[in-house]
């Protein structure tokens, strides 16, 4: 049996609003299956691995193969819940360590630079 590679995609929310892990997650899934449909969204192997509401930054995983179709699902949401927001990809990594190196945020969101 072949080993799933796996890729972890950091997240930040761009929005006035403030939204929960099930309202975030809601809207992923939504525009997934609106680009790709059912079998295409069951192809992702998509799940979250952190989400920080008062940040508004979430960590999710992938399969390697389907990286590229969720990036550009994940640019396609324009709104969640009927409010305004952008969803920026800040960094995709192989292991959660290496992203969460590459996360290094002050508390406005921005990156430091190391």
């Amino acid at each position: 049996m072949k080993r799933i590679k796996r890729r972890y995609i950091g997240l930040l929310i761009d929005s006035d609003s403030v939204f929960t892990e099930r309202e975030f997650l809601d809207a992923v899934w939504a525009a997934i299956a609106r680009l790709y449909g059912e079998y295409g969204a069951s192809q992702t192997g998509l799940a979250p691995i952190s989400f920080d509401e008062a940040n508004k930054v979430a960590i999710l995983r992938t399969s390697l193969g389907t990286l590229q179709l969720v990036r550009a699902a994940i640019a396609s949401i324009t709104r969640i819940t009927g409010k305004a927001a952008t969803v920026h990809v800040t960094s995709i990594s192989g292991t959660l360590k290496s992203l969460r190196e590459k996360n290094v945020t002050n508390p406005q969101g921005h990156q430091k630079k190391a």
